[in-house]
Formats: C-alpha cells, structure tokens, sequence
C-alpha cells in the first residue's frame, strides 16, 4: 500500500488546513466547508496522474490538436454525511466521473462512548467493474466505516484499482486499510495525527467534520 502525505511537502493545503484547526475560524461552516472541497480538489488533481491516459485528436476552429485524456473511468464514491463537500471537490475536478454514495455511521455500544460499532445503511452507485474507485472521506480515524463502505461499493463489481482520500488519518485508520483493502490500494490524506482518543476521534485532528460543516445531530 502507498500512502501519500500532503504534509511532508510545502503547499497551500497547509493553509486550508491551519485554517480548519482553528477553533475560532470553524465557527463559520461555509468557509469550514469551502476548505474541506478544495483540499479535495487539490487530491483530485494529484490522483488524476496516476491514471491511464490515451491521446484523442480534437477538431478546433483552426485545425485538429492531439490531447491526452484518461482512459481509465473513473467512480467518485462517499460516504454521508462529512464526506459530501470532500466529494465535491473531487467532482470539480472529475466532472465525467459516475458517482456513488453509502451512509455508514459510529454508534456509540456503551454509555462511555469507547466503544464504537458501524451502521450502513443506504447504498447509490453506478457498476464499478473495472473503473477506478476512489472513496473520499475526511477522516480516516478507525477505518471501520471506511472499510465497510467499500465492501458495500463492491457488491456492485471490482475495480480495477481504489484510492482513498482522506483530509486527516490516524495511524490506526491506515493499518485498518492496509489490513482490509487490495495491496496496491494508495492513502492520499493532507495530514497524519498521532492517534486517536478514547472516544475514537483524531486528536489533534479537528473535530467532527459532519458538525462542523452542517451543525449538530442529535
């Protein structure tokens, strides 16, 4: 497995994120949100390198011009609630892809909140045979709901290869993946935490993204 470390290299996620962590700026949900599509954005564009390219001619008013454009399709998949501005960010990048979507959610097993199960739910996605999947969620904490959404993704067929984007991994998240996807399966996330709490959220992380983008749930 690859995993690719945004944070070893100097460029402007790092502002989007120093923006994120703060407590104070995350009181406004639009710009929260805003940063959250663009660091997708910027993931979308590096993983558009890893794809399989071919070379079509293109008619313009003055001639023909031979461009290079993916050959490989692309499945833009995520999972509710905080992953939709991550999602979108990749669409704007990706705006040929099909996508799908899952809900898989933490459920709390016991009144201390250390113990946390995974709930799925809903599942919309288009056949992913042989297509490139990238499953994009900004938080890669446990892997548990990573994991099950890709296993709810493959009942629709097998991609030829998956990435998983994150905005903030915990160590255990990544072994998670490594443990539960394909080998040549690569992490892109802007930054790796030490680990996680006993609640199972990224510390220093920045809380969680589903509230701070859309507000409280009960």
């Amino acid at each position: 497995m690859k995993i690719v470390n945004f944070s070893e290299q100097n460029s402007i996620i790092g502002q989007y994120m120093a923006e994120m962590r703060d407590k104070d700026y995350q009181r406004n949900r639009l710009l929260f949100r805003n940063n959250i599509m663009r660091i997708g954005e910027c993931e979308a564009y590096e993983v558009s390198k890893t794809l399989r390219y071919e070379t079509r001619d293109v008619a313009t008013p003055l001639g023909t011009a031979k461009v290079s454009v993916p050959a490989d399709e692309v499945v833009l998949a995520t999972i509710f609630r905080a992953g939709l501005p991550f999602h979108n960010g990749f669409l704007n990048i990706f705006d040929h892809a099909g996508n799908g979507f899952v809900s898989a959610y933490r459920e709390y097993k016991d009144e201390a909140h250390t113990k946390v199960g995974i709930h799925v739910e809903y599942l919309a996605t288009p056949h992913i045979d042989g297509k490139v999947l990238i499953i994009a969620d900004p938080m890669l904490a446990t892997g548990g709901s990573m994991e099950l959404g890709y296993k709810a993704f493959l009942s629709k067929g097998t991609p030829r290869q998956v990435h998983v984007c994150c905005v903030i991994a915990a160590p255990e998240g990544i072994e998670h993946v490594r443990r539960t996807f394909p080998e040549d399966t690569t992490v892109w996330c802007a930054a790796i935490d030490p680990g996680l709490n006993e609640h199972k959220y990224i510390v220093p992380g920045f809380g969680d993204a589903g509230d701070l983008c859309y507000g409280d749930k009960i």
